[in-house]
């Protein structure tokens, strides 16, 4: 790995939580953004030439806070806008250590999801400030195309300053109202690192890793929610079978085709343990639901032995809690998997509104396969081949796509 390789993932690493800080001491989006960026381009500079420091984060941290002060002294409004900083810090400021750093991202989150920001905005927002996703990232997470999910991120942020929305974790009252949103940034944070979007890191450890802690902490402040522990149970169960899902050339493995002796068997432990504390809390929800699928697939000892009629089952609740499209494609693969691939297909077939979603083709493709369509087949593959920008799951349907063309 290069120094500016190096460089770029401990800025993914420690984006967050360097940005939380600064934008609490400072009630500045833009400027932290920019200060953090100008931080970026310093150790860019300078990492090559003097090696890592020992704490890269309170590096970042402690750098970019002096840019933030060099541009307020720039600025025309340099007099109002020190009297805020106390004390004010010179340039001779000894770099500060991880523990004189303070973990702000749970007030960020909170300010992110304020209840006057618009929902796809709140979303947009906490998955840049806090997981470190580009816009593009976060455009193909939503279906839009990138310059619509920038002006989301724009208009988001001029709401906060214009509005004067509080940087703070709000009172006990007002949570659920932005609790929701909040779990799902969360998981879409998750969701990024477990199967990227693009790139060619078919997994982005980090983000799975930070996604599970942000869960740890938000069932350490609502610990009587039943959902914030069914979203970290789910989370663990998932990133049980992370190092399984693809081999050593990098390539893709199927649930049915991993080797489960690679699964994590202390997450798998933990994450049906948090799932049966959210359960015995009786105020069932979505995340618990997919925590339950989760735990059947970890539970089974071989592919063929998972309760796939069980799983059919728990999607078809899962659909009436919310109605998605994407519910109904995993609805159908479970029905494929539990009845036949015949009537998988049907109910699959049955969907609309998803000819931009790959994994939607991806199942259509498996299913027309396994129904000897060939040639529909084959059509489906390259569609979700031209659809999908992650290297490795690329190549698996490529891998998939030559198979029908041999036959």
């Amino acid at each position: 790995m290069t120094a500016t390789e190096q460089v770029e993932k401990i800025f993914r690493e420690e984006h967050g939580r360097a940005l939380a800080a600064l934008i609490s001491q400072f009630g500045d989006f833009d400027l932290a953004e920019d200060a953090l960026q100008d931080a970026l381009v310093n150790a860019l500079e300078r990492w090559e030439v003097d090696g890592i420091p020992k704490n890269p984060g309170a590096w970042l941290t402690t750098v970019a806070r002096r840019r933030a002060i060099d541009r307020i002294r720039r600025a025309t409004t340099l007099e109002r806008r020190l009297v805020t900083l106390d004390p004010p810090v010179s340039q001779e400021e000894p770099e500060m250590d991880d523990a004189q750093i303070p973990d702000d991202r749970l007030k960020l989150m909170f300010t992110c999801c304020h209840p006057s920001l618009a929902p796809e905005a709140q979303v947009a927002l906490t998955l840049h400030t806090l997981g470190s996703l580009t816009t593009p990232e976060i455009a193909r997470a939503f279906l839009v195309s990138e310059p619509t999910m920038a002006q989301r991120r724009a208009r988001a942020r001029a709401k906060i300053r214009n509005a004067g929305i509080p940087y703070r974790i709000p009172p006990i009252d007002l949570l659920p109202e932005r609790l929701d949103v909040l779990l799902a940034v969360i998981y879409l944070i998750f969701n990024e690192g477990y199967s990227a979007t693009s790139g060619d890191e078919p997994i982005r450890k980090e983000l799975c890793a930070e996604a599970i802690r942000l869960g740890r902490v938000l069932v350490a402040f609502m610990p009587g929610n039943a959902e914030t522990r069914g979203l970290l149970a789910l989370m663990l169960l998932h990133d049980s079978r992370r190092e399984a899902r693809i081999d050593e050339a990098g390539q893709l493995i199927l649930l049915d085709e991993q080797d489960r002796s690679r699964w994590d068997k202390a997450k798998i432990h933990e994450g049906i343990g948090v799932l049966d504390e959210a359960l015995a809390l009786n105020d069932p929800g979505p995340y618990q639901v997919q925590a339950a699928i989760s735990a059947l697939h970890a539970e089974a000892p071989t592919a063929e032995a998972t309760d796939w009629q069980q799983i059919a089952a728990l999607y078809k609740t899962l659909a009436k809690m919310t109605p998605s499209l994407v519910v109904e494609v995993n609805r159908a693969v479970a029905i494929a998997m539990s009845q036949g691939p015949a009537d998988g297909l049907a109910r699959l077939l049955q969907i609309e509104g998803l000819e931009d979603y790959y994994p939607y083709h991806a199942a259509r493709a498996d299913l027309l396969r396994r129904t000897n369509q060939l040639e529909a087949a084959a059509e489906a593959y390259e569609r979700a081949l031209a659809l999908c920008g992650n290297s490795a799951e690329r190549a698996y349907l490529q891998r998939r796509l030559a198979e029908m063309l041999n036959q």
